[in-house]
């Protein structure tokens, strides 16, 4: 009986311990530390969601009418970034005082038209994230209450062509917070976004 015992202790533990790995809340202010803490992966309460499907199912327009109501701060991690609705709310989102922030992958750099170099002449920091094979990443978080996710790329084709998705969620802190410290944590070894003329110019040839 006692090893029987013994080892339903050992089974159990995992379930025991699962409540000290939940990240803590965040608050309303994005995180500004150059480099995130690790952390574990936890399980979540259930959050409030809504999920769009493209092509033409609304995502694009999801996505702007949640930057438009933005208040304090808007953290983006993208791949494709030529949306021009969803560029122009942001530069919106910019001049009305919203804290913009984004991380990019490296294609921006060369691409024939990204909306990096759209964002950096309207005055938001624009970042570079080389590590990866591909910064894949899609993702929009504001104020610490709404993160928007999924498969969509900010572009014109997953809009109008392509079979995609878009959640987007809200009422969930610690989600929100494990977002924001993957963002730092891609932020930390990013670099400023500098436009590869020549490169770009070869490309287009």
């Amino acid at each position: 009986m006692k090893p029987l015992l013994s080892l339903l202790g050992v089974l159990l533990l995992p379930v025991a311990l699962l409540g000290h790995l939940q990240p803590a809340a965040p608050t309303a202010t994005a995180p500004d530390t150059a480099a995130a803490a690790s952390y574990s992966p936890a399980a979540y309460a259930p959050a409030k969601a809504a999920v769009y499907f493209s092509p033409d199912g609304g995502a694009q327009a999801a996505i702007v009418r949640e930057v438009d109501a933005a208040r304090s701060w808007i953290r983006v991690q993208a791949y494709g970034f030529t949306s021009a609705p969803v560029l122009d709310a942001l530069k919106r989102a910019h001049a009305r005082g919203v804290k913009v922030r984004l991380v990019l992958d490296r294609s921006n750099r060369t691409a024939r038209y990204s909306g990096a170099t759209f964002m950096q002449n309207a005055g938001v920091p624009v970042l570079i994230d080389a590590r990866h094979a591909i910064a894949h990443n899609k993702i929009i978080l504001i104020d610490g209450a709404t993160v928007i996710t999924g498969s969509f790329n900010f572009s014109k084709s997953a809009e109008e062509r392509n079979a995609e998705n878009l959640l987007i969620l809200k009422e969930c802190p610690q989600l929100m917070n494990s977002y924001n410290r993957n963002f730092d944590a891609h932020a930390a070894h990013s670099e400023p976004y500098r436009r590869e003329t020549e490169a770009a110019e070869k490309d287009g040839a």
